[in-house]
Parts: C-alpha cells; sequence; structure tokens
C-alpha cells in the first residue's frame, strides 16, 4: 500500500518542525562562534562583518535568486539551501578542530551561507502560500517566527553552557545533525501546484528581464513600496542597535557569556511570547496597524531603553522588547504581500521587496562597527567628552557606553519613522487599496 504524503496545513507543520530543529542548532553554533570570533579579535567591527558578509549576499542575490525560485521547484530550492548552510558548518567544523580557523574564514562561510539564503526565504513563502488558506496567513508567520524564536530562548544559555563542557565542536556537530532533519522533514512533504497568475504568464521573459520584474512591479503600486520604506529605514536603525548589542553587554561584563546569554535568551523569550500571541490571535483586523505601531512599540521600549545605564535588569526588559513585537510586525506585513501577491510572482516579488526593505542593514553593519570603535567608545570612556556630556547621564561612562548611546540614539529614530509614514494616508490603507490576489483569475501550472 502507498502511503500518502503529508499535504496542506499537516505539510506546513511538518516543515515547521524541521525549522524548529534546524534553527535550534544554528542558534547554538552562531552564538559559539560568535564568543569565539569576539575573544579571538576584541573588536565590534570583527562581529559587524561577520553580520555583513552573512547578510550582504542574501540583499545583493535577491532579484536573480527570486526569479530562479519562481521557475523551480520549491522544495528541492528549500532542501538545497538547508544542505548549503550545513556544508558550511562542516567546513567551519574541519577548521576549529584543526586549530586552523581564522575571522576571515567566518567571512567566506557566511557569505555562502548568505547566498543561499537568497533563494530560501521567497520559496518559503511562496510554498506556505498554497499550503495554507489566506485567513492563516499572519499565524503560519506567527509559527514560523515561533520556530525562530523558540530556538533562540534556549540556545544562547545551552550554548554558554556547553562552550565549557562539551566545546565548541560538539556543538557544531549538533547543528549539522538538525540541518539533515530539516532536509528530512522537507522530503516526505507533497507541495500542491502553484496556480499560475495571468499576469505571471505576461511576465515571463529571460532571467534578466524576471529578475527585473519585482522592480516593476512594486514600483507600479505605490502602497506596496511605501510599505517597505518603514522597513528600509526602520531595519538601518535596528540593525545598527543589534549589531552593537552583544559587543556592548560582553564590553559592559568583562566578556561573560552567561549573562549575555541570559539577556539573549529573555528576548528570545520576548519573541515567543509575540509569536505566540500572534499564532493564536491571528493579528490585528488591519495589518497595517500591526506593522507600524508594531514598530514605533519595538523602537520605544527596545533600542531606545536598551542603552540606558540600567545594568542587567534594564538589559532583560528591553531587550524582551526588542524582540517581542518583531513576530507581529514581521507577520503582518508577510499577511499582507501574501494576500496580495499572486504566489507565482512571489519568489520575484518577494525578494525584490526584501531587497528593499533590508538593503540598508549590510550598510548599517559596515557603519555600526567602526562609528562604534573609533567614535563613541573613545569620547564615552571619559566623563569630558562633548559626547559624555550629551549621553553620560542615560548611558554612564566607560567600556561599552558608546555603543550604548547609539543604539538609544537609533531607537528614538524608529520612533519617528514609524510616526511619520503612518500619517501617509497612501501607507496607512494599503490593505483596501489593492485587491486581494485570489480574486483575480488563475490556473493550474
Amino acid at each position: 500500500m502507498k502511503l500518502q504524503r503529508p499535504t496542506g496545513f499537516a505539510a506546513f507543520v511538518i516543515v515547521w518542525l524541521g525549522q524548529v530543529i534546524s534553527l535550534m542548532g544554528s542558534a547554538m553554533s552562531g552564538f559559539a562562534l560568535t564568543i569565539w570570533a569576539w575573544q579571538f579579535t576584541g573588536s565590534a567591527t570583527a562581529l559587524a562583518l561577520m553580520g555583513f558578509f552573512a547578510f550582504g549576499p542574501t540583499v545583493l542575490f535577491s532579484p536573480i535568486a527570486g526569479a530562479l525560485v519562481d521557475r523551480w521547484n520549491k522544495k528541492l530550492v528549500m532542501a538545497l539551501s538547508d544542505i548549503a548552510a550545513g556544508t558550511t558548518t562542516i567546513a567551519i567544523l574541519i577548521l576549529y578542530a584543526t586549530g586552523n580557523l581564522q575571522i576571515w574564514h567566518m567571512y567566506v562561510a557566511g557569505a555562502i551561507s548568505g547566498l543561499f539564503q537568497a533563494f530560501q526565504w521567497p520559496a518559503y513563502s511562496a510554498a506556505i502560500s498554497v499550503m495554507v488558506p489566506k485567513e492563516q496567513y499572519a499565524r503560519s508567520a506567527g509559527m514560523m517566527s515561533l520556530a525562530e524564536w523558540g530556538s533562540g530562548i534556549f540556545a544562547p544559555v545551552l550554548a554558554g553552557t556547553f562552550i565549557g563542557l562539551i566545546g565548541i565542536s560538539s556543538i557544531l556537530i549538533i547543528d549539522i545533525v538538525t540541518f539533515v532533519l530539516a532536509v528530512l522533514a522537507l522530503i516526505i512533504i507533497k507541495l500542491p501546484p502553484i496556480p499560475v497568475s495571468e499576469e505571471g504568464k505576461k511576465s515571463r521573459g529571460n532571467i534578466w528581464q524576471e529578475s527585473l520584474y519585482g522592480f516593476r512591479y512594486i514600483l507600479a503600486r505605490p502602497a506596496l513600496l511605501g510599505l517597505q520604506m518603514i522597513f528600509f529605514f526602520g531595519n538601518l536603525m535596528a540593525t545598527i542597535s543589534g549589531t552593537l548589542s552583544t559587543p556592548m553587554i560582553l564590553a559592559r561584563t568583562g566578556d561573560n557569556a552567561q549573562i549575555l546569554g541570559l539577556v539573549q535568551t529573555l528576548g528570545s523569550a520576548g519573541g515567543i511570547a509575540g509569536s505566540l500571541i500572534i499564532s493564536a490571535w491571528g493579528g490585528p483586523k488591519r495589518r497595517i496597524h500591526g506593522v507600524v505601531f508594531g514598530w514605533l512599540l519595538s523602537g520605544l521600549l527596545g533600542q531606545f531603553l536598551f542603552g540606558f545605564n540600567f545594568g542587567i535588569p534594564g538589559w532583560l526588559i528591553a531587550n524582551f522588547f526588542c524582540l517581542f513585537f518583531g513576530p507581529i510586525i514581521n507577520s503582518s506585513n508577510q499577511a499582507i504581500w501574501q494576500s496580495k501577491v499572486p504566489p507565482d510572482l512571489q519568489g520575484r516579488v518577494f525578494s525584490v521587496r526584501r531587497m528593499i526593505a533590508q538593503i540598508t542593514a549590510p550598510v548599517a553593519m559596515l557603519v555600526a562597527g567602526p562609528l562604534a570603535d573609533r567614535v563613541f567608545e573613545p569620547a564615552m570612556r571619559v566623563d569630558t567628552s562633548a559626547l559624555s556630556r550629551i549621553f553620560g547621564g542615560i548611558t554612564g561612562v566607560g567600556p561599552g557606553a558608546g555603543m550604548a548611546a547609539i543604539m538609544s540614539i537609533s531607537g528614538v529614530m524608529i520612533v519617528f519613522i514609524s510616526f511619520f509614514l503612518y500619517i501617509n494616508p497612501m501607507i496607512r490603507n494599503v490593505e483596501t487599496s489593492l485587491p486581494d490576489h485570489d480574486m483575480i483569475p488563475q490556473t493550474a501550472d
């Protein structure tokens, strides 16, 4: 008797479970390697460059990746992305175990993994769009956020503990095993056919034409473009703050990995809380409210508060709220885009959407380290400089105070960006000004 492969929401749950396991392993190895990199270099710039090389290719190659995702089998693309990430982890394990790991190896491995990430996210989005009903888009996005943040709540504490017990090599082996399980989860499911829209048929051409199509699609719909500008500016500020949070805490605690792990764990608890709420609730009726007010509150209660000189209690509260609103923001935004863009166009459109929203993030990663190391940190180590007179009452002085000041400035900017973009009626009414894709005639591919 031939066994039927799971489909629909059951298939989504299997993929989701595979991601829960895989992300746990990735978060553990990422935490362990961040500690290694900080101890190896003692430089915020080095940590920022790790993020840049991992993230930059994801953004730069997104348009071409999106065009290929629309052409290729979605399940195969997702599996190959997981395999590529696992392969880079194997390479890092070999270099570390043989005593040959250097910081530039981390940059190369991050770039390779980031390149394949450019394919993974649009493939997942398009697959989920046909696996679950429209009414469940925000809920499924919340569950994916839950997978991401669920791994984060345990991974930092486990990795911080395991570094001394089993070593970084064993943590990397665990990560490799979890990648295998994620690929197996993809193999056993069955995806339904992707419907073909009339606009999808008209958009077909050579790879370069299709790579540019996502730009044309979004530019022709100013409401969607305006929506992405919230993420364009918000991600610039949030990435500057996020890049500096780890070296700031390490600098202010004497490289205490346990404290860093505790702060990151409570932050992940915030992400889990936000994911659970959006998964159970399904999000606000007007998704745009989840996007804009989520950004505003994240900037105010998260990044802005993070810079205050409240020590560990302040970091715990601020990081909780930094990440609590993330699932609400992203799930609400994802539901808008999945509802408006036909599934056969989502590879191209979502890749460009991601590029618009995140192209500032690699720039922020390049700027954050030198801005901290060469400007704010030297000035904030003494109480006689102009910067310490301005920010010292909030952040204090000494190691890490300069990075804390940058984080608070970033939070204030996020609040202003959210408010001023929301008062634009074109952005505020994005959900009613465009028809949902299921109102447009489609055929089976």
